[in-house]
């Protein structure tokens, strides 16, 4: 009977959650506050929340920023500040890219998803978030999180080319990105 018990107990206890915070700094400056979704994209969190733990992701740059839809990052190969920012956005991280784990959760403003190559189990280090709805991401790309807090600053992020999304001049930066479980 203890040990039914003590089962119960854990089953309703809730999941830990997983947030990332992100220190921007540059034309928006502030804080966003991101709930990653362990149980949408168990090995994709796995791979933000490893990368920004090692400090990967500090000093890397929204590198390809479009108007109405999203801002991307997480190149933490070429897309550090003082880096040649031409190669921004081609590169990932020293570890295996991750294969998709697509849901039927929709490309809402403030969604987070994982960027990847036409290939979709190439996802590696990069993300983006949404500042409008995206419709025809969803089942394509992995979502990976929302922004609880910070849109404000999501807004707030320096816009790049209306098509290619490339940011001329200096782009915003991730200063510090922090996880907690």
């Amino acid at each position: 009977m203890r040990n039914l018990v003590a089962a119960f107990a854990l089953m309703t206890t809730p999941a830990l959650a997983t947030e990332m915070t992100i220190e921007v700094e540059g034309f928006a400056n502030g804080t966003i506050t991101i709930d990653l979704l362990e149980d949408v994209a168990p090995n994709h969190v796995v791979r933000l929340s490893t990368l920004a733990k090692e400090g990967a992701y500090d000093g890397v740059v929204f590198h390809r920023v479009i108007e109405g839809f999203m801002a991307q990052t997480g190149d933490v190969q070429y897309g550090k500040m003082g880096m040649d920012m031409r190669h921004a956005g081609k590169g990932g991280s020293s570890y295996p890219d991750v294969a998709q784990e697509f849901s039927d959760l929709n490309f809402d403003r403030g969604v987070v998803g994982i960027a990847r190559s036409q290939n979709p189990d190439s996802a590696n280090s990069q993300f983006f978030i949404m500042f409008e709805e995206g419709a025809f991401l969803n089942g394509q790309y992995t979502v990976v999180g929302r922004v609880t807090d910070g849109m404000d600053v999501v807004d707030q992020i320096k816009r790049g080319h209306p098509r290619t999304g490339a940011v001329s001049g200096k782009p915003d930066v991730m200063k510090k990105v922090t996880v907690t479980e």
